[in-house]
C-alpha cells in the first residue's frame, strides 16, 4: 500500500505497549493500536506520552494505523517564546 492511501488523522499517545506498539486516542474519541514508521524508527524519535502524532490509518483496516509525524510541542508556533525573560 502507498503512502498516498493512508487516511491522516491527528491523535495522542495514551499508552506505549512493548515492541514499538503505542495506543492512540484520535480527536475524533476512536482509540486505535499504532506503530512507528519505518522513518522515524531510522532516526530515532522517540514518541511519549501525551505527545500529539499524526496518524496514517490504511482504508481497509481501521484498528491500526502508523504514527507519520510527531508535532513539536513549545515552539514559537504556539506562542511560547523559546528566549529568556
Amino acid at each position: 500500500m502507498a503512502k498516498e492511501d493512508l487516511i491522516e488523522i491527528d491523535g495522542v499517545v495514551t499508552e506505549i505497549h512493548s515492541h514499538g506498539n503505542y495506543t492512540v486516542k484520535l480527536d475524533n474519541g476512536h482509540v486505535l493500536s499504532a506503530k512507528l514508521s519505518g522513518k522515524m524508527r531510522k532516526f530515532f524519535i522517540k514518541v511519549v506520552r501525551g505527545d500529539r502524532v499524526k496518524i496514517g490509518i490504511s482504508p481497509y483496516d481501521k484498528s491500526h494505523g502508523l504514527i507519520l509525524f510527531r508535532h513539536k510541542v513549545g515552539g514559537p508556533s504556539t506562542g511560547q517564546s523559546s528566549e529568556p525573560v
